[in-house]
C-alpha cells in the first residue's frame, strides 16, 4: 500500500516548481522564419515595383463660367491704381497746417496743406521793395531827360543864330544822349525787379499745397510743425510728403500669368472678377492689355484687366481673382456643354482616335477623348475626362490599359505662378 501511494505522488504535479527555461535552439529558429517572410516580402515588393512603368503625370482643370460661358483660365492679382500720387511741396519748410485725413474726398487744384510763409513774405517784400526803387530811378531819369531834352532844342535854335558856341549845343545833346542810356537802363532794371517779384510771389504760391487731381486720400504723412521737403534732405526726419491721393477712377487688376498658359489670354477678352472680401460679386471687365516682358524669377507675364463696374468697395491692393472667358456666342446659338482642359502632352492618336491614360490607385485607365480648341499648350476635352483627373505625359508605347505605373515627376505647372 504504501508503495503503491508514493508511485501516486510521484505522479502529481508539482505546481511550486519553476517552469523550464525555453530552449536557444527553438528561439533562433523562429526568428529565422520570421527574417525569411521579411525577405521574401521585400523581394515580392521589389519584383511588383521593378513591373510599373515609370510615368510623369499632370491634373485636368475644369473649365466653366456664369451663364453658360467657359473660363479658359483662372489667376489671381489684386486691385491697382494707374493714377496715384504723394504729394510734397516744392520747397523745403515747416508745415503750418494740414487740412487732410484718410478717406477724404479732394478735388483737382483743393488746398491740402500749407506750410510756414514767413521766410516766403519777407522774400517778396524785398522784392516788391526792389521794384519801387527801380520805378523810382526811371521817374528821376525820366526828369532829367525832359530837362535835357529842352535845352537841347533851345540851345539848337541859338546855334543856327550864331548866340552860343557850337561846344556848348554838342556837349548838351551828349548830356540828353547819356540821360536816354540811364533811363533804358533803369526800364531794364525795373524789369529784372518785376520778375524777381514774380518769383518771390511763386515762392510764396509754393506753400501752399495743393491736390494735383480728384481723388481719395489714402495716406496723411505730415503733421503740424513738421519739416517736409521735396528730396529726402534730412534723412529719416524729414518728411517728403503730405499725403497720398488715388483717382479710384483709374483702379484695374493687374495679374501674373504663368508663361505655360499666356497663350490663353488674348487682349479685349471678356473676364469675370472676384474680390476675395465679397466672394459672391461677379465684376464685369476685360482684358486691357498683356505686358510684352517676362518675369524670369517667376516666369510669369503681367497682364492688366479693366474693371467695368465702378465702386466704393473696390479699394487699392485688394485682392482678386479673375477667370478668363472665352468670346461670347451670338444670340440663338447652341450652348456648348463647358468641358476641361487637358495638357497636350497627355493626349496621344490610337487606332480609334484620340486617347489619354488616366491614373487610379497606381493604375492607368485608357480613355476615348473628344477633343476641342487647341489653347496654348493645352487642349479642351469635351467628352473623356474630368475635371481633377490625373493623366499621364508624353505615355510610353508600351503603356496599356491597366498597366502599374509609379510616377517619377509631379507636373507642378498647374499651381506655377498664380494660376490654376
Amino acid at each position: 500500500m504504501s508503495t503503491s501511494a508514493d508511485l501516486l505522488k510521484e505522479l502529481r504535479i508539482d505546481r511550486s516548481a519553476p517552469p523550464p527555461s525555453p530552449s536557444r535552439r527553438g528561439l533562433w529558429i523562429t526568428l529565422a522564419i520570421a527574417a525569411g517572410v521579411i525577405v521574401l516580402a521585400l523581394a515580392a515588393w521589389s519584383l511588383l515595383r521593378d513591373d510599373a512603368v515609370e510615368v510623369r503625370t499632370a491634373q485636368v482643370v475644369a473649365i466653366g463660367g456664369a451663364g453658360g460661358t467657359a473660363s479658359v483660365l483662372d489667376a489671381t492679382g489684386y486691385v491697382v491704381a494707374r493714377r496715384m500720387a504723394t504729394v510734397s511741396s516744392k520747397i523745403t519748410g515747416k508745415v503750418r497746417e494740414v487740412l487732410i485725413e484718410e478717406g477724404q474726398q479732394v478735388q483737382a487744384g483743393q488746398v491740402m496743406a500749407t506750410l510756414d510763409p514767413i521766410d516766403a513774405d519777407a522774400q517778396r517784400d524785398l522784392a516788391a521793395a526792389q521794384v519801387g526803387a527801380a520805378r523810382s530811378q526811371i521817374a528821376g531819369v525820366q526828369a532829367q531827360l525832359r530837362e535835357a531834352e529842352a535845352n537841347t532844342a533851345r540851345l539848337d535854335g541859338l546855334v543856327r543864330q550864331q548866340l552860343v558856341s557850337k561846344s556848348q549845343y554838342d556837349q548838351a545833346i551828349a548830356q540828353r544822349d547819356a540821360l536816354r542810356a540811364q533811363l533804358n537802363t533803369a526800364q531794364r532794371n525795373a524789369q529784372v525787379a518785376s520778375g524777381s517779384l514774380h518769383i518771390a510771389t511763386l515762392g510764396v504760391d509754393n506753400t501752399v499745397v495743393r491736390a494735383p487731381f480728384a481723388g481719395v486720400v489714402i495716406a496723411k504723412a505730415a503733421q503740424p510743425g513738421e519739416i517736409v521737403s521735396p528730396l529726402s534732405a534730412g534723412g529719416g526726419f524729414t518728411r517728403t510728403g503730405i499725403g497720398t491721393i488715388v483717382d479710384m477712377d483709374s483702379l484695374e487688376v493687374e495679374v501674373d500669368v504663368g508663361e505655360a498658359f499666356i497663350g490663353r489670354v488674348q487682349p479685349k477678352m471678356p473676364v469675370e472678377a472676384t474680390l476675395n472680401a465679397y466672394p459672391d460679386w461677379k465684376i464685369p471687365a476685360e482684358v486691357i492689355a498683356i505686358i510684352p516682358t517676362a518675369d524670369r524669377g517667376k516666369a510669369t507675364v503681367k497682364v492688366r484687366i479693366a474693371l467695368k463696374q465702378r465702386d466704393a468697395r473696390i479699394v487699392p491692393d485688394m485682392g482678386v481673382r479673375v477667370s478668363f472667358l472665352e468670346k461670347a456666342q451670338p444670340a440663338g446659338a447652341p450652348k456648348q456643354k463647358p468641358g476641361v482642359l487637358a495638357p497636350a502632352a497627355a493626349i496621344v492618336s490610337g487606332d480609334g482616335g484620340d486617347i489619354a491614360f488616366v491614373v487610379a490607385d497606381d493604375k492607368v485607365e485608357r480613355r476615348a477623348l473628344k477633343l476641342g480648341r487647341t489653347l496654348g499648350e493645352d487642349r479642351e476635352v469635351l467628352e473623356g475626362l474630368a475635371g481633377g483627373d490625373t493623366v499621364v505625359l508624353d505615355p510610353p508605347e508600351e503603356l496599356v490599359d491597366g498597366a502599374q505605373v509609379r510616377v517619377t515627376k509631379e507636373d507642378d505647372s498647374e499651381d506655377a505662378g498664380t494660376n490654376e
